[in-house]
């Protein structure tokens, strides 16, 4: 009887620990509807020679609406080349289980900003909401993601996901390839 307990013990705090914790950064309900956004988290990292870019997401839920917020921060010593979000701009993300989920940018037209820091630095910070169609999310809660390709104004760029990377900018582990799997729950309705 006390191994069938320990066993049991042992096993609910295992799913318990699986499972990530939602972390919410805005959770807003007023006369207007519901906003709900969680806490960035970094899905592509690359560092080289100097350069690096980072792209963070967060999911956002505007009165059932569900939505992905991207911030790219581009930096170098050398000019940052500008990229631009418009009418056209799109977000695809291919699963593990072969399906490709579309998002559509619904901004305004934006290149982002470029920030000179104290070492001379260039950093270009470009941010967009992309939103998810009605039932095109479904698969992203089951497969993981293993490409995002990003269709710019003027160009398309693609990144590849990594099933986990540990920063270089923060020091913190993160599991890009879970991302939707792990916190679509957080934002849904």
């Amino acid at each position: 009887m006390k191994n069938l307990f320990f066993t049991l013990f042992l096993f609910t705090s295992l799913v318990a620990l699986a499972q990530k914790p939602c972390e919410i950064d805005t959770n807003v309900t007023d006369s207007l509807g519901t906003y709900k956004l969680t806490k960035q988290h970094m899905i592509f990292e690359r560092s080289f020679a100097g350069n690096s870019t980072n792209i963070f997401f967060a999911l956002s839920s505007n009165n059932g609406v569900l939505g992905l917020e991207t911030q790219q921060l581009s930096s170098s010593f050398d000019f940052v080349k500008a990229v631009c979000f418009d009418k056209n701009s799109k977000i695809y993300l291919q699963l593990n289980n072969g399906k490709i989920i579309t998002l559509l940018y619904v901004g305004n037209d934006t290149c982002g900003s470029l920030i000179r820091n104290d070492a001379n630095k260039n950093t270009r910070v470009i941010s967009g909401l992309f939103v998810f169609s009605k039932d095109n999310y479904e698969d992203l809660k089951k497969s993981p993601v293993t490409f995002m390709r990003v269709k710019f104004a003027g160009e398309t760029i693609d990144y590849p996901f990594k099933s986990e990377f540990v920063s270089e900018m923060d020091k913190k582990k993160y599991e890009p390839e879970n991302y939707f799997i792990n916190y679509l729950k957080c934002i849904e309705d």
